[in-house]
C-alpha cells in the first residue's frame, strides 16, 4: 500500500469491564493476565525477559518504548510475560547495539501486545483499584467471566532451570555458590561470578541435601514470580538449609525464607515495579535508590523476636530487608544486581562474599 503503515485494531479489556482502543503490535492471538505496570524509562529489555513477570500483561509508563531496539546480551531470561501494553512503539529505534526492532522480539517470543492507549490513565486505574486481570484481544468479549477467572499459578515451576547448571567463576575461583533458581535474573549469576563465584544453579524442586552435597561456601536464593505461600515444598527444603551456610536473598528469596523462618506474606495493592524505589537503610540511615519487581511483600512485625527489619520502602514502610541473627543470612526484597537500573545497592554482594570469608572484590 505504497509503504503506509496500515495499524490493526485491539482492544484492552479489564476486568472491571473498562476497555480500551489502540493499535495491535507483537503476536497474534488473544492473551488473559495479571495487569501491571513498570515505570522505568529505560530496560524494557531486561523487563520483558525477566522471569519474575510470569503470567502478567506488563504495561510500560514511560511513553515511548523500544527507541533503543533489540539488544540481546540485555537478556536477563527466558520471556514469561502474557502481554505487553505502550503508549508508543518506537518504529525506528537508533543505537549502535541495535539488532532489530521491538516489535519483531515480540512477534518471535509470542507476545500479544497492544499500543496507542492511555498509559497514565489505566495507571491511575491500578493506583486507585489495585492490581487488577486484563485481556488484549481483537474484539472485547461478551463475558468478564474467563478475565475475571485468570490467576497466576505453578509460575516459580514454570520458569525455573529443570537439571543443575554451572557456571564457572571469572578467574580463579574463590568460592563455590548454590543459587537456587526460582526464576533467576541472569545478572545475579553475572553479579557472583565476578567475585570469583563459581555457580551451581539448582532447580526450584531440588532437595537440601542435593545442595548441600556440593558443598558450597553459600547459597544464593533467586527473584521469581507469582505468590510466595505457593512455593510450600521449595520452603520446606529451605528451611533445612537456613544456618547451615551462609545465605542472600534477593526478592522472591527474601519472601520464602521470611516464610521458612515462620513469617508471612501479603500482597501489595499494585506492587513495587521500576528502578526508582526508594529504599531506608534502617542500620546505617542512608536511603537508596533500587530496581524493584514485586506484588508481594514480607510482613515484619510478624518475625518479631526471629528476624531483624534492615531495609523498609521509603514511599510506603512495607519490608524490603531482613537479617537473621545466628543465622548468617540476610536478605532484600529490591534487586542489587539491577541492569536497566540504579547500582546503588551493589555492596549486598560484596557483604555476602565477606560472610563466605572472602575480600571485597567489586
Amino acid at each position: 500500500m505504497n509503504g503506509i503503515h496500515i495499524s490493526k485494531r485491539a482492544y484492552l479489556v479489564l476486568s472491571n469491564g473498562t476497555v480500551f482502543e489502540g493499535e495491535r503490535i507483537g503476536a497474534e492471538g488473544e492473551s488473559v493476565g495479571e495487569l501491571v505496570f513498570t515505570t522505568g524509562m529505560t530496560g524494557y529489555l531486561e523487563t520483558l525477559t525477566d522471569p519474575s513477570y510470569c503470567g502478567q500483561i506488563v504495561m510500560q509508563t514511560f511513553p515511548l518504548i523500544g527507541n533503543y531496539g533489540v539488544i540481546t546480551p540485555d537478556f536477563e531470561g527466558e520471556t514469561a510475560v502474557k502481554g505487553y501494553v505502550v503508549r508508543e512503539l518506537c518504529d525506528y529505534p537508533s543505537n549502535f547495539r541495535s539488532e532489530y526492532k521491538l516489535d519483531r522480539f515480540l512477534k518471535e517470543h509470542n507476545i500479544p501486545g497492544i499500543a496507542g492507549v492511555d498509559t497514565r490513565e489505566i495507571t491511575r486505574m491500578i493506583r486507585e483499584e489495585g492490581v487488577m486481570n486484563a485481556m488484549i484481544c481483537d474484539a472485547p468479549p461478551a463475558s468478564l467471566d474467563e478475565i475475571a477467572a485468570y490467576s497466576v499459578k505453578n509460575a516459580v515451576a514454570s520458569v525455573s532451570c529443570r537439571e543443575p547448571e554451572v557456571y564457572p567463576a571469572e578467574g580463579e575461583r574463590k568460592f563455590r555458590v548454590a543459587l537456587m533458581d526460582y526464576g533467576a535474573k541472569r545478572n545475579i549469576v553475572r553479579s557472583l561470578q565476578k567475585r570469583g563465584c563459581e555457580v551451581t544453579a539448582f532447580p526450584q524442586n531440588a532437595k537440601a541435601e542435593e545442595v548441600l552435597a556440593i558443598n558450597p561456601d553459600g547459597i544464593m536464593l533467586s527473584n521469581g514470580p507469582g505468590d510466595p505461600e505457593e512455593n510450600v515444598a521449595a520452603i520446606a527444603e529451605l528451611k533445612k538449609l537456613i544456618g547451615k551456610v551462609p545465605i542472600f536473598g534477593i526478592c522472591l528469596g527474601h519472601q520464602l525464607t521470611a516464610l521458612a523462618m515462620g513469617g508471612k506474606t501479603v500482597k501489595l495493592k499494585y506492587g513495587h515495579r521500576g528502578a526508582n524505589q526508594p529504599v531506608k537503610d534502617l542500620i546505617g540511615g542512608m536511603t537508596y535508590i533500587t530496581s524493584q519487581n514485586h506484588g508481594y511483600a514480607v510482613v515484619s512485625d510478624s518475625l518479631k523476636g526471629i528476624g531483624t527489619e534492615t531495609f523498609t520502602n521509603a514511599n510506603d514502610q512495607s519490608c524490603e530487608g531482613m537479617e537473621y541473627p545466628g543465622k548468617n543470612c540476610f536478605t532484600v526484597q529490591f534487586h542489587p544486581e539491577a541492569c536497566g537500573g540504579p547500582r546503588d545497592t551493589g555492596f549486598l554482594f560484596d557483604r555476602f562474599i565477606s560472610m563466605m570469608g572472602g575480600e571485597h572484590n567489586a
